[in-house]
């Protein structure tokens, strides 16, 4: 968050405070500063420099006191707050003790809220460094690392829950997560541990990362397959090696090699749970069936050609709905999961099942949006009008700035009306389109032909 020339000046003289240990001003800067740009993360790492600074040059009894009043109070207001309410909250209580668990955990939630993911990862880091071996909080911070863009910090949170606790549902899901995020922003060539971690020596640390690297070239591809091959043999179980030949049979189109790399390393002592090595092989079952599918679309137009084709989108439809069920079943609590497996569900004309995924997975506010439009669109499906207008009435209130999303929830509830009869408010809402993006969908006809039939 940007700030201005007087905010820029104030944090400058934050700092000279600081140096010159005038704690009380540098703190009454900051919260000024705060105030009126409550996102700026540097500005509130560094009241929390000072807060810390000034807590352990006091009585800390009277500040663990006073953190506990203030809690207290808290707890007794009653009623939903907003999170700008929680964030004023929390940061009273970080004023009296800035290491103050549930005071930070309070700042991570209001800036959940608020849509400050940054902001969220630092308040759960700080409960970190106060309670290493949290849980709860590692888990948080995992999913808070997850929406701030950090999946390789997700990642090794989840590593680190599962070294102490091998088997933990919650941190495989983590893993999973943060391994589909990391696969989707980095491509398919990163693992879940940096290179230099795993490897023995520089060398082979600075071959590995050229690996992963996108490689046009066939010939170099190649060689970094027959190296990968040649590690794979001095180290059956690092399952880098295995993942690298996975990549590299991948970048050349051969698939099915790909595949068979994955399945082996699945098949080693530590393959079996990794999450990475999981959703790859789905991938490249999907890939599969996709070039195939493509294969036979590609085929001379006759009867033959029609039931390969027909048989391959069946084949493929039924692996990715089969590979849905699969994942919600091995991860209940993936809402991100449910949510995928409401929209093949309701493809496939199986709305009810549709329904309940859609319900569970609405409680996540990662997919919630999507999940109110799939709801929405499967009452919809069942004729079922009011109850799916009430569903993207809610999505159109919860979504944001008038986006292509927004717009669809719009649309979908002028086309409720429509169907329930009540042209007047669909038209109100055709015209909310209309007024922003008139070559969004058929609304500029809708809307002219309501004007010419007045």
């Amino acid at each position: 968050m940007a700030l201005d020339a007087r905010q820029q000046k104030l944090v400058e003289n934050v700092r000279i405070a600081l140096d010159r240990g005038n704690l009380d001003y540098a703190l009454e800067a900051c919260a000024q500063v705060l105030k009126a740009a409550p996102g700026c993360l540097p500005v509130r790492k560094l009241q929390r420099v000072v807060q810390l600074r000034q807590f352990r040059a006091r009585n800390r009894l009277v500040a663990k006191a006073l953190d506990g009043l203030t809690a207290t109070l808290f707890l007794l207001g009653g009623g939903k707050r907003t999170p700008e309410q929680s964030l004023e909250v929390a940061e009273k209580m970080l004023a009296g003790d800035p290491t103050s668990a549930t005071a930070l955990k309070l700042l991570a939630e209001a800036a959940r809220a608020l849509d400050w993911p940054e902001t969220a990862v630092f308040a759960l880091e700080a409960i970190r460094e106060l309670r290493p071996d949290d849980r709860e909080n590692l888990l948080a911070l995992g999913d808070a690392w997850l929406a701030a863009g950090g999946a390789a910090e997700a990642l090794r949170i989840a590593d680190a829950i599962l070294k102490t606790q091998t088997v933990d549902a919650d941190a495989q899901n983590l893993m999973r997560r943060a391994s589909i995020a990391q696969t989707m922003t980095k491509g398919n060539w990163e693992s879940s541990a940096s290179f230099r971690d795993k490897l023995q020596n520089e060398v082979q640390a600075m071959s590995l990362e050229h690996a992963a690297k996108v490689v046009t070239s066939e010939k170099m591809t190649q060689r970094l397959i027959d190296e990968a091959l040649t590690r794979v043999a001095a180290e059956p179980e690092n399952l880098n090696h295995y993942r690298s030949l996975a990549g590299g049979y991948r970048q050349l189109g051969r698939i099915d090699e790909a595949l068979a790399w994955v399945r082996k390393a699945r098949a080693t002592p530590g393959g079996a749970a990794d999450a990475w090595l999981e959703k790859h092989e789905s991938d490249l079952q999907v890939a599969r069936l996709e070039a195939r599918l493509k294969e036979a679309e590609a085929a001379p137009d006759d009867g033959e050609a029609k039931m390969r084709r027909a048989r391959a989108r069946e084949e493929l439809a039924e692996f990715r709905l089969g590979d849905a069920q699969r994942t919600v079943e091995r991860y209940p609590n993936d809402y991100a999961a449910r949510q995928a497996l409401g929209a093949l569900y309701l493809e496939s004309g199986k709305i009810d099942l549709a329904i309940a995924q859609f319900q569970q997975a609405q409680k996540n506010p990662q997919v919630r949006g999507a999940a109110l439009m799939g709801l929405g669109r499967a009452f919809k499906a069942k004729k079922l009008f009011d109850l799916a207008a009430a569903q993207f009435t809610t999505a159109k209130r919860e979504l944001g700035a008038m986006d292509d999303a927004k717009k669809d929830a719009i649309y979908e509830l002028g086309s409720c009306f429509e169907l329930m009869g009540n042209g007047e408010a669909a038209i109100a809402e055709f015209k909310a389109i209309y007024s922003e993006d008139i070559g969004f969908r058929d609304v500029a006809e809708k809307v002219n032909a309501y004007y010419v039939a007045r």
